[in-house]
């Protein structure tokens, strides 16, 4: 397993800190990055979420995974590889 974890569902006025704190009552939190639009620089709702074992990231998943959040139900997973454009 992947120590990625993809976030979706997130509100859009949720923080980075916010998330690191929720996601780190499941181990240690290596990396928060929200997404954004490239053009306005806006959240999408979703981000990706590093944990430092994959023992913290499944626990993370257990743990998180449709439960709420500032008003939101989280859908939580393993992230997985995305193929941009030209790769074969």
């Amino acid at each position: 397993m992947n120590k990625k974890i993809y976030v979706a569902n997130l509100s859009f006025q949720t923080s980075e800190p916010e998330i690191r704190t929720l996601f780190s009552k499941a181990g240690e939190v290596t990396s928060v990055k929200i997404a954004r639009d490239r053009q306005t620089g806006q959240p999408k709702g979703f981000a990706f979420v590093e944990m430092s074992t994959q023992w913290e990231a499944r626990r993370a998943i257990s743990m998180l995974n449709h439960t709420e959040f500032k008003g939101n139900t989280l859908l939580a997973k393993e992230a997985t590889v995305r193929r941009g454009f030209g790769e074969r």
